[in-house]
């Protein structure tokens, strides 16, 4: 079979396994979700944030990362419900694309641009990553999509997100990651499928990864372009793994709180499954079983990286 034949069905089975999660009811989403229709860790700076202001500093820190200014070119990979593009256009004065394979998603994500008054500057497609071919960006997003990419594939995303970039833009990845001592490097091992249970009723083909395999891959991708002074360097990582443990707490909470609305949109084994998925996470970030880093990196050129001296975030 040739390459684009199997991309084809790469991305074929990829388009099945994102609408088994995501077009499962937008209605339930926005019950488990809250008003920022935001499924990603929040961050929260004390105990007295919402969940909806932990969504919104979330998606400035996001943009502060990225050094968003007004004029600049986004692209947010995997952008949901569209809630970081809005943010970024209204917020920060991008020019924001975000991209899902999600119909679902899509679909209301086009309907809240619609409604925002930034449709002048915000476009949503129903769109893989691998077929954007209207860079280059100032910056790039991927909040919550990455656990979507197994661990054959990530030199090629990063690959593919270093062309779309212009020298000088940055990268921003938000992930899940499996940590070294539940992997079990000592066999060579740098990823782990999300789980039986995970896998079979609610993430398909979700695969977590050792965020030393991702900071490696992601600098090793300017290799393979043609010109080797171009390439990913990371320049910083934090961790938010306490952050997402609290944000699923409160995914459960929303749930239980309309737990007779969410069983007649989806039944009650589905909310069920959902309601123990949760709260397992939950107890695996709270265990160091599982955590969540955002990784970023810049395009260099030469050497030249246009970072300030000091982060401004």
């Amino acid at each position: 079979a040739s390459t684009s034949d199997y991309t084809r069905r790469r991305s074929a089975r990829d388009a099945a396994a994102i609408a088994h999660h995501y077009d499962l009811s937008n209605d339930f989403y926005e019950i488990l979700l809250g008003p920022s229709l935001t499924y990603s860790c929040a961050v929260w700076s004390d105990e007295t944030s919402t969940l909806e202001d932990a969504q919104h500093a979330k998606h400035d820190l996001v943009g502060r990362k990225l050094g968003l200014r007004p004029g600049m070119r986004v692209l947010d990979i995997g952008s949901g419900w569209g809630s970081f593009v809005l943010h970024a256009a209204r917020d920060f004065g991008a020019r924001a694309v975000g991209i899902t394979i999600s119909q679902a998603q899509h679909d209301l994500a086009a309907k809240r641009v619609a409604r925002s008054g930034c449709a002048a500057h915000v476009d949503v497609r129903l769109q893989d990553y691998r077929d954007v071919r209207d860079g280059p960006y100032d910056a790039i997003a991927s909040i919550g999509m990455f656990e979507h990419v197994g661990l054959a594939r990530i030199r090629e995303y990063f690959g593919r997100c270093h062309d779309l970039l212009r020298p000088g833009g940055r990268l921003l990845n938000h992930a899940i990651a499996r940590p070294a001592h539940e992997i079990g490097h000592g066999h060579g091992r740098r990823a782990t499928r999300a789980g039986a249970f995970i896998d079979r009723y609610v993430f398909p083909d979700g695969e977590l990864h050792e965020v030393g395999a991702v900071v490696s891959a992601m600098q090793d991708a300017g290799f393979m372009v043609v010109r080797p002074s171009t390439r990913f360097e990371v320049r910083h990582l934090e961790s938010l793994r306490e952050h997402y443990a609290r944000t699923l707490r409160c995914w459960v909470a929303n749930l239980e709180s309309a737990w007779g609305d969410a069983v007649a949109l989806v039944g009650e084994g589905r909310a069920r499954v959902w309601r123990l998925y949760l709260a397992a996470a939950a107890i695996g970030f709270d265990g160091d079983r599982i955590q969540v880093h955002q990784v970023l990196g810049v395009r260099t050129r030469d050497g030249v990286s246009e970072m300030p001296l000091r982060p401004e975030f």
